[in-house]
């Protein structure tokens, strides 16, 4: 089965959704857009707001999904969840980034879902 890379990011959105939200998270936005980069999903549970990053891989063959986070995307994902806070009147809520890590099969099968909490940290 052959997935562009923005279907396999979209599908992958889509799992991560419904992932979260049968382990009880509340989804409250997709795709959030900012200047400084776009937030996959924010979602909240136990009142902490959480920002997801989604990262769908097809095979190994590029590492695992987690693994293709690089520091400057990083940074770009602390920027943007600190510009939602702020643009939503929540600066000082308790917050965090998680990941969701999904490996696909060459039959467009999910192979692997994990959920990474805490996954990206302000240094």
């Amino acid at each position: 089965m052959t997935h562009t890379r923005q279907t396999l990011g979209q599908r992958g959105e889509q799992y991560a959704a419904h992932y979260l939200t049968a382990h009880g998270y509340a989804l409250r936005e997709r795709n959030w857009r900012c200047a400084v980069g776009e937030l996959d999903l924010v979602a909240e549970k136990d009142g902490v707001l959480i920002f997801v990053e989604v990262r769908t891989r097809h095979g190994d063959r590029l590492g695992t999904p987690e693994e293709s986070i690089t520091p400057a995307k990083r940074a770009k994902l602390i920027a943007a969840a600190q510009t939602y806070l702020d643009e939503h009147g929540q600066a000082d809520r308790d917050w965090r980034i998680d990941v969701v890590a999904i490996e696909v099969g060459s039959l467009g099968e999910v192979k692997r879902c994990a959920l990474i909490e805490n996954a990206i940290e302000e240094t």
